[in-house]
């Protein structure tokens, strides 16, 4: 994976960004439309093992997008200053092995245990595994 940056902004390290991820609240998947227009959709999310996991549905666009292109970009960043933001370009893969058990760990950040569990099983869930070629980061913090 190739680490970039902004010229006009100080980037997160290696270590930086993987904290990052671990905390950061949401993550904003943008795919592609088959009329060549970009799709944005916020989600919850985990980073994993230096990937991103997101849970969603089988009927949504975003899948069928991925379905169709793979080539994905994830922007996670803050939303009060200083601000901070990771932006990923990537792969999607689909991911249907153990997807409630995966689910439940991603919603655990945001709710308890046993809400992530009942919020896990809806609507043909499904796991977006997005593998990172390039992640770029900027740091408003660092001055």
């Amino acid at each position: 994976m190739e680490l970039g940056k902004y010229p006009q902004m100080p980037p997160m390290t290696d270590q930086e960004v993987a904290e990052f991820l671990t905390q950061a609240p949401i993550a904003r998947l943008c795919s592609h439309n088959p009329d060549g227009t970009i799709h944005i959709a916020p989600l919850v999310f985990t980073y994993d093992n230096g990937e991103i996991l997101l849970g969603t549905q089988k009927m949504s666009r975003k899948v069928r997008n991925i379905q169709r292109n793979s080539a994905v970009s994830v922007l996670i960043d803050t939303q009060a200053p200083p601000h901070k933001a990771v932006l990923i370009y990537g792969r999607a893969e689909l991911d249907e092995q153990a997807v409630i058990a995966k689910r439940v760990t991603i919603f655990e950040k945001y709710w308890t245990r046993e809400e992530a569990e009942a919020l896990a099983n809806h609507f043909e869930p499904i796991i977006i595994r997005v593998k990172p070629e390039q992640i770029v980061s900027f740091d408003y913090a660092k001055g």
